[in-house]
């Protein structure tokens, strides 16, 4: 019956053809024009190192092409000058302003790439399961209840966040890319591991992949029946870059049925959905995406990282908040940015990242404040920070782990020394004369 709901649904957005850009065609883009050529040399300069990719509905329908370079949805997309250090962006600019021949270039931009903190907070070295002596490199299993999955077909994504963590995903380097091919090793470490209740579906972004391999993956989840499993989630940015997958592409139908058979099997379907900006949520096709979508049975949860240059005020975040609840969708973590990649550019001190949450958190309402953060995805586990305040004379910060690589960790609380500088919990040092926090020594 839900199958027929949804798919009775006739949409009303235009059908567009998908054009993708990247470093090798960008100068194809209309709107560049509006860049000064150095800007578009600073373009060139950073793609080589980190990854660019956007599309024409990004480019026409959510960047102010009037207010370039401030532009938040620019800024997003099209890589800055400034998200390189000065030494590394010199030493590309040398190399593409001296024509150095492919390899050479090759070899520079990935001796950058390991000084970018590709992997953080133990990703490669503590999240990476086994199964009977075997690493699984397309899957992390870091929390008890949730396990990540890679598909190797939904290892790219529709445009490229500036600001991904997931940027080693993108950039050819093998040794540095989570993938999968293989379900069965998936569904066999699910039935070794009754603990699990939830697979997180990431990348990338799963829903970059046509709906028929999608199904190919989560067909078999669900064929396996395995008891303990409760949860199925996508990771996605689709709704944000691209909503024309859920309601005109040649497949959105076959995507909308996959959600729907989740539902159906007994499962509980979530999309993690990536919204940055509160302009992505305002477009005819990402409402008319959000409704096909719940329509199906499954929910929709929010998140996205506190961005400097992006998001980095108050009114901004109780404005995607409220609409979110409003279009049907569930507010669920405001991120604090990794320490990877273009991290200087973007991240804010903890202080003022609190600020701007407890801000935002008070001026809306009650269904909005589903939300948590602002919240650090740490080597430990997700810490947020609750606020700041003095103990026994000492200004300190208040923090609880959310989540632990020791599940006896969450939702314990802890304090730190106030920073006004630290950005991240190893900036942090214990307070009340501590030697260490208690998960140092778990």
């Amino acid at each position: 019956m839900q199958y027929q709901l949804f798919n009775t649904i006739t949409t009303s957005t235009p059908n567009p053809i998908y054009r993708s850009y990247s470093l090798r065609n960008f100068r194809n883009i209309p709107q560049i024009e509006k860049l000064s050529e150095e800007q578009k040399f600073a373009v060139e300069v950073v793609a080589h190192i980190l990854p660019f990719k956007t599309n024409n509905y990004v480019i026409e329908e959510l960047i102010d092409w009037d207010n370039i370079p401030n532009d938040p949805m620019y800024i997003l997309n099209f890589p800055q000058r400034e998200m390189l250090t000065p030494e590394h962006f010199e030493k590309m600019a040398a190399l593409l302003s001296n024509g150095a021949g492919r390899e050479k270039i090759k070899a520079a931009a990935n001796r950058i790439r390991l000084e970018l903190n590709p992997h953080p907070d133990g990703q490669m070295e503590h999240n990476i399961p086994s199964l009977t002596g075997k690493k699984l490199r397309g899957m992390q299993h870091k929390y008890k209840e949730t396990v990540l999955f890679f598909p190797s077909h939904g290892q790219t994504c529709h445009s490229f966040c500036t600001f991904c963590f997931r940027w080693p995903q993108f950039i050819g380097v093998d040794s540095l890319k989570f993938s999968m091919r293989d379900t069965k090793l998936l569904i066999n470490y699910l039935r070794e591991h009754e603990e699990i209740t939830d697979i997180l579906i990431t990348g990338g972004d799963p829903l970059f992949m046509k709906s028929k391999f999608l199904a190919s993956y989560i067909n078999p989840i669900i064929e396996a029946n395995i008891p303990h499993l409760k949860t199925i989630r996508i990771g996605s940015k689709a709704l944000g870059y691209w909503p024309y997958r859920f309601t005109s592409d040649n497949d959105a139908d076959e995507l909308l049925s996959i959600f729907n058979k989740v539902v159906r099997s007994g499962l509980h379907m979530a999309i993690m959905a990536n919204f940055n900006s509160p302009r992505e949520l305002k477009t005819e096709a990402v409402r008319e995406a959000i409704v096909r979508i719940r329509n199906t049975g499954a929910q929709i949860r929010t998140q996205s990282p506190l961005l400097t240059h992006i998001n980095d005020k108050a009114e901004i975040w109780a404005e995607m908040w409220q609409e979110q609840v409003r279009l049907g969708c569930i507010p669920y973590y405001m991120f604090v940015v990794r320490a990877t990649g273009a991290e200087n550019y973007f991240r804010l001190p903890l202080v003022k990242a609190l600020k701007i949450f407890q801000k935002a958190f008070r001026s809306v309402g009650g269904l909005a404040r589903t939300v948590r953060g602002p919240s650090m995805s740490a080597d430990p586990g997700k810490v947020q920070v609750l606020g700041v305040g003095k103990v026994n004379g000492e200004e300190v910060f208040m923090l609880r782990m959310l989540q632990g690589r020791d599940p006896d960790w969450a939702l314990r609380p802890f304090f730190a020394k106030y920073d006004e500088h630290a950005t991240w919990l190893d900036d942090l040092e214990p307070a009340f004369g501590k030697d260490s926090f208690f998960f140092d020594q778990g």
